[in-house]
């Protein structure tokens, strides 16, 4: 049995915590690639480790995934355009690319360098398998992506769903492979 402070050390997640630093050492699955399919389609709200982020794809066909708010007024770029190489908020129309560099700001002049100093959080993306797959830790130790095999499958030799789990990840696996669990839980017999 896992004390009450063990029990939060596994499972919280948000940034700045042990298990969501460890976590956000490795590739992990973000999106399907079917969700955001085209080049500046419309955005699509993920959460992850504890941080709500948007997916898109911008005008030359890369996944991204940045923060969820604009750092303005905190407005959602969920209910931002897609377009011409970045996600553009819906409220002053700050427009952030998928390395979260703000790349226009139309009510400052052009000769303003203002923009220059803005950014949102973004993590790198790549996409194989189907998936849209983001990292989300320190820079300087950035891994390869997974080397799983399937994910050379072509698309036909290969299923991928999408389930919304409201767990813990960790706990999720363990509970996946405790033989009683499934054993009394999930079991038809009396």
């Amino acid at each position: 049995m896992l004390s009450s402070q063990d029990n939060a050390t596994l499972t919280e997640v948000s940034p700045g915590t042990p298990m969501g630093v460890f976590l956000r050492r490795f590739w992990l699955p973000a999106a399907l690639s079917s969700e955001i399919p085209t080049p500046d389609c419309p955005p699509v709200r993920v959460r992850m480790l504890g941080e709500d982020l948007i997916a898109f794809r911008d005008t030359e066909g890369h996944a991204a995934l940045v923060q969820a708010a604009c750092p303005h007024r905190r407005t959602s770029l969920y209910w931002g355009r897609n377009e011409l190489g970045g996600i553009r908020c819906a409220y002053h129309g700050w427009k952030f690319d998928g390395t979260g560099r703000c790349v226009d700001m139309p009510a400052e002049p052009d000769e303003a360098s203002f923009k220059d100093k803005i950014r949102i959080t973004a993590y790198p993306c790549e996409e194989r398998g189907g998936l849209v797959w983001a990292y989300m830790g320190p820079s300087d130790l950035l891994p390869e992506i997974p080397g799983l095999e399937w994910l050379d499958f072509p698309p036909e030799r290969r299923y991928i769903t999408k389930r919304i789990e409201h767990a813990n990840w960790v706990q999720a696996v363990e509970g996946g492979i405790d033989s009683a669990h499934s054993n009394y839980l999930h079991s038809t017999v009396p």
